[in-house]
């Protein structure tokens, strides 16, 4: 065995809707596709067909062993016009959670990922006054569906990178470049988190689940950020601000109802605790000498560019934990890498979950990015991050090498030398 799992963790994998599903027209994404705006020309309408296909794929997850799995519903398929409520979608995720539970694995639900249904969208979506109302109401009427069978809730993914993207770089739809809208996001995704925290533990003790039952929290996307000199002042300072406006002002506000410029306290938010688990997308370091994100060109990378740095898992872990409490389990809500051919993942798969089981932090989940390949927003189906492959023509799953590694070791509860041979021994990273 060259290693063993850390006792108790739990691995499994993460999507997101919109990534995964197919056939929706009713979201930002699909339209900001439909004017050509994702790299490659292709559009979440195609994506997985998961939407069809989720019982064959439950069953694959399955057969791997997979013991937890983080999953998104699509709110435009859920809510198609403001207030009005599409049962039909609702019943179709209640049947998927159902199937999952059936065979043994845990779902995590996570309420937005990225995508808005057009109305919203319309209207200035996370900019718009009326916003955490909104969601509310929509938040509501899914816990109200689907809380008696979902312990696991995410209310907001990555609200960072969403917001950055969208209303700062301008790179995602509706492609703004605005600091006041900017401003506003961050401050209605607060108060749509604190209050959708509270709301789905209310909702879960009247169904007769203990607090203790029901776990909430958001899924944040952290990195480390170092000064390419860490001798130079300026480099200090640079790496200090950005980490700051990127992830450390959403992190307290979200968790703690502590609002800083560029959070903005709402209706609702108050200071206290609003999370069950801390949760971490993670990815990648960045080396920063100036206002900018910047990259270590001797460092290995993936095929989008992005450092490999495995050590800032453990890193931001033992960060979070200091701050936040230590008695709070860490759920790795996110951890992957592009790796189109799969030539490295299987020895990222083992880098990194040799390092969460040498460390002694609490990191009791681990779920991979991602399940399959999938539309990867502004890259399109080009980004490969699945431990499974998707033959987009034919929609035909194969199980990689990286998830052949990840089985065993789910089964095994570690590496085996036989694991390792057949599958890390030659697979290597590149600068």
């Amino acid at each position: 065995m060259k290693f063993k799992l850390k006792e108790g963790l739990l691995l499994g994998t993460a999507t997101a809707a919109t990534q995964i599903e197919g056939g929706d027209k009713n979201n930002n994404w699909y339209r900001f596709a439909e004017e050509g705006k994702v790299d490659d020309q292709t559009s979440p309408y195609r994506a997985d067909d998961h939407y069809n296909l989720w019982r064959e794929d439950i069953d694959l997850m399955a057969e791997m062993g997979l013991e937890i799995y983080r999953f998104g519903i699509e709110w435009s398929r859920i809510e198609p016009e403001r207030d009005v409520f599409d049962e039909s979608a609702l019943a179709h995720y209640r049947e998927e959670i159902e199937y999952m539970r059936s065979k043994g694995v845990r779902p995590m639900l996570t309420l937005h990922h990225f995508t808005n249904p057009l109305w919203f969208e319309d209207m200035g979506a996370w900019t718009h006054k009326d916003a955490p109302d909104i969601f509310l109401n929509f938040a509501e009427r899914v816990v109200d569906y689907l809380g008696d069978i979902v312990d696991d809730y995410i209310t907001i993914n990555e609200p960072n990178v969403y917001n950055l993207n969208s209303f700062f770089y301008g790179t995602w739809p509706p492609e703004h470049k605005s600091l006041s809208e900017f401003v506003k996001v961050f401050s209605n995704m607060t108060a749509s988190h604190v209050r959708a925290y509270n709301m789905i533990h209310q909702k879960r003790e009247r169904m007769g689940k203990s607090r203790e039952q029901t776990l909430v929290s958001f899924a944040n996307h952290l990195r480390v950020f170092e000064p390419e000199n860490k001798k130079s002042l300026w480099h200090k300072i640079c790496a200090g601000f950005t980490s700051y406006m990127f992830q450390d002002a959403i992190t307290e506000a979200m968790m703690t109802g502590k609002c800083r410029f560029p959070v903005m306290k709402r209706k609702g938010v108050k200071s206290g605790k609003y999370y069950d688990f801390i949760g971490i997308n993670y990815y990648s370091r960045s080396t920063v000498s100036g206002i900018a994100d910047g990259i270590r060109e001797d460092a290995y990378h993936n095929d989008l560019g992005w450092e490999i740095y495995h050590d800032g898992l453990i890193e931001l872990s033992n960060k979070l934990s200091e701050k936040y409490g230590r008695e709070y389990p860490i759920f790795v809500t996110e951890n992957g890498t592009c790796d189109n051919t799969d030539s490295f993942r299987p020895r990222f798969i083992y880098d990194q979950l040799k390092a969460i089981s040498e460390t002694d932090n609490r990191i009791e989940r681990y779920y991979h990015w991602s399940f399959t390949d999938n539309f990867e927003w502004r890259e399109g189906e080009a980004a490969r991050f699945g431990i499974v492959h998707v033959n987009y023509e034919t929609q035909e799953r194969t199980v990689k090498n990286s998830g052949k590694l990840y089985s065993s070791v789910i089964k095994n509860k570690g590496v085996t030398d036989e694991a390792y041979s057949s599958f890390v021994e030659n697979s290597n990273y590149r600068k």
